[in-house]
């Protein structure tokens, strides 16, 4: 066990965004630039019936046809980059203005003249099962149905039921959405603030109708994504559809209200849990109606959501019986989409809730019920997860976490889970060597975690070269040939196995050339170049733990006090960035927690249009975070395993129930309102 340091030197790129010198989208100058700004809907759900001025969407999709063949989206219930005939959401993009600047950009907006025919929005996913469609070529507004695991009846001492819930979010990382697109006549250049070059190329490709050889991405500084920056958007296709037609440089980026209004929103979704067990706190039996809210258009997390929810649902757990019913629903509201854990943090939530539950009604201790449950060798759920024996790992977490020794004294909640990394496709990599310095890109490439920092450290290790000597680029298709992106916990794992393998394919060049008189001196006198994709089929799921401690203050009201972290991140390769991965997602997972939430009225009008009303935590309201790491090597060549998305999945439940702990009433859905954080209710004299 390896607790972080407290004080941490900041890297290369960390220093130079301090000092200001660092180059996103919006400082980009280019001659003859043009900026975007678009006119986007007021409604939730209406019929468009005209549009005068602008670029509008029938002029895009007639230009795009001639384009090519394959251009606009293959689905029955297409998303338009510019609504034509309705819109189906408040903020979606009807129509877009150019001008030489942001500001007469804006203005220019004023000119357009949008006529609509306003429609009765669908807005609770729990009605909108059985209301109207929203859109009229569809049947229902149910889009994805699946079922996991096989039904089941059981008859058990104990069957315990619970509904929980997980309101939407908005990711709001520090730099909202923003792209510039150039187009000399044959390619599509587009310097980006993206999480992956490859998806947003392969987005332009797909939707313009355009060839590999007609797009090339840049990614620029990248100030935070957090998910809502792996795939493409329709004002980005938008902005290429300007370049291309004025033959100019063309600008987007997008405000703080627009980034709430019209950036894909994550989580939303509830859970009608069901537990059979035995006295002695054994789950016989699982069974969950899941059900996820996904926005305006069947794509994005409405199509995948539901079932990656329920394929996680058993945990760390050995559940012989588990059946699942997942699906998606289209509401009138903008696109649900990957947050940071993306189903993960949804899953945890659900099991480990349920898992108190269980406590509760046996009596047991919330480790010894877990303990109870824990697999004792390695598990494949009825639902197909696949995880190595959890039991030694919570048996370890436990007692590193200091639980034993903490829970008669104060009021502490703890969560588990298994992270599962997005392992699929593999990582690029490549290496230059070049006038007595290295360059490397990643195909996963930072925006905000320091993979510099790791990129440096395993060439150092592998070829010898001072981390000095060496330029960490940012991803690009001109120069990768291949790659996928960072997300899902990824990138050190097999962005790392990438430069591992890229440096040993370009040692064994050296030695071929250089014989006996191999060594880093001679290497870096010569030019060298490799490119790998370094692809794995290993189980890479690990383990992970999280205690948590609630308090109130003298007026009788409670609040998270400290926060403990235990996770299995194998090779730690930048302790700095664990750390501050950690840290930062648990800042994030209590604002899930206790503050964030995207709101709609009835009408579908968002509630929550403002950084105030969205509920972003404020830095005086965190508590204490404890960071520390077991160190169980995988067994990639340099041992690293995921730890990006673990603390917005094993934060809350665990914080859940220190709250519930202190203030002695059920908590179930998130976040929590205010009015319950009070030991005495607001309205029976509490302050």
């Amino acid at each position: 066990m390896k607790t972080m340091p407290e004080r941490a030197e900041g890297t290369e790129q960390e220093r130079r965004y301090v000092l200001g010198t660092g180059r996103y989208v919006d400082d980009i100058k280019l001659e003859g630039m043009m900026h975007l700004h678009f006119v986007r809907s007021p409604y939730a759900r209406a019929r468009v019936l005209s549009v005068s001025g602008g670029i509008t969407g029938h002029e895009f999709m007639a230009d795009m046809a001639a384009v090519g063949e394959d251009a606009g989206e293959e689905s029955a219930v297409p998303f338009p980059a510019l609504a034509t005939d309705r819109v189906n959401y408040v903020g979606q993009p009807v129509a877009a203005v150019l001008g030489r600047d942001g500001y007469e950009a804006e203005d220019r907006a004023e000119e357009v003249d949008v006529q609509y025919d306003p429609l009765k929005a669908v807005v609770d996913p729990e009605q909108a099962v059985t209301a109207e469609p929203i859109h009229p070529t569809m049947s229902s507004n149910i889009c994805s149905e699946s079922t996991l695991g096989k039904d089941f009846v059981l008859r058990t001492p104990l069957e315990i039921e619970e509904t929980l819930s997980m309101s939407r979010v908005v990711p709001n990382p520090l730099e909202p959405r923003g792209l510039v697109v150039t187009y000399d006549g044959s390619v599509l250049t587009v310097y980006a603030s993206t999480q992956s070059v490859f998806s947003w190329k392969e987005g332009f490709e797909h939707s313009l109708g355009l060839r590999g050889d007609q797009v090339r991405v840049i990614q620029v500084d990248t100030g935070g994504a957090f998910g809502s920056k792996g795939g493409i958007y329709p004002e980005y296709l938008v902005a290429a559809y300007a370049a291309m037609k004025s033959k100019r440089p063309v600008k987007w980026t997008e405000s703080r209200y627009e980034h709430l209004m019209a950036t894909d929103q994550g989580r939303g979704s509830r859970a009608k849990m069901k537990l059979y067990a035995d006295r002695q706190g054994k789950i016989k039996g699982l069974k969950a109606d899941l059900l996820v809210d996904g926005g305006a258009y069947p794509m994005g997390g409405a199509m995948w959501s539901p079932r990656w929810i329920a394929f996680q649902l058993t945990g760390p757990y050995a559940i012989s019986r588990a059946y699942a019913v997942a699906r998606g629903v289209l509401t009138n509201k903008v696109i649900m989409g990957p947050y940071r854990g993306a189903g993960r943090p949804e899953a945890a939530y659900y099991m480990e809730r349920m898992m108190d539950r269980l406590a509760d009604e046996t009596g047991l201790d919330q480790a010894e019920v877990r303990l109870r449950n824990a697999a004792s060798r390695p598990n494949r759920s009825p639902f197909g997860l696949r995880i190595p024996a959890s039991k030694p790992f919570l048996k370890e977490a436990f007692s590193a976490l200091g639980y034993y020794n903490r829970r008669n004294r104060e009021k502490v909640g703890l969560s588990c889970f298994v992270l599962i990394p997005a392992a699929e496709g593999g990582e690029s990599a490549k290496l230059a060597v070049r006038a007595g310095r290295v360059k490397v890109w990643v195909g996963g490439n930072t925006h905000g975690q320091g993979h510099d920092v790791f990129a440096k450290r395993l060439i150092k290790e592998e070829l010898g070269v001072r981390e000095d000597l060496v330029d960490y680029e940012h991803a690009d298709t001109g120069i990768l040939s291949e790659g996928v992106g960072s997300w899902g916990s990824r990138t050190a794992m097999l962005g790392g196995g990438a430069i591992v393998e890229v440096c040993r394919k370009v040692k064994d060049q050296a030695k071929k050339r250089l014989g006996r008189g191999y060594s880093t001196a001679a290497l870096l006198k010569g030019e060298y170049e490799a490119e790998v994709l370094f692809t794995t089929k290993q189980l890479l799921n690990s383990f992970g733990a999280n205690l948590v401690a609630a308090k109130t203050n003298k007026t009788g009201m409670a609040s998270v006090d400290e926060v403990v972290s235990y996770y299995d991140v194998g090779k730690v390769l930048n302790p700095t960035m664990v750390e501050s991965q950690v840290t930062g997602g648990s800042a994030q997972a209590l604002g899930e927690v206790l503050y964030e939430r995207a709101v709609y009225g009835e009408d579908g009008q968002l509630l929550t249009a403002t950084l105030a009303d969205s509920g972003v935590p404020h830095s005086t309201e965190m508590p204490k975070f404890v960071v520390m790491t077991a160190s169980h090597r995988s067994n990639l060549p340099h041992g690293a395993k995921g730890v990006g998305e673990s603390p917005t999945i094993g934060v809350p439940p665990a914080a859940v129930r220190a709250l519930e702990l202190v203030l002695g009433k059920t908590l179930a859905n998130l976040p929590i309102e205010s009015e319950k954080l009070w030991v005495v209710p607001l309205d029976q004299g509490g302050l």
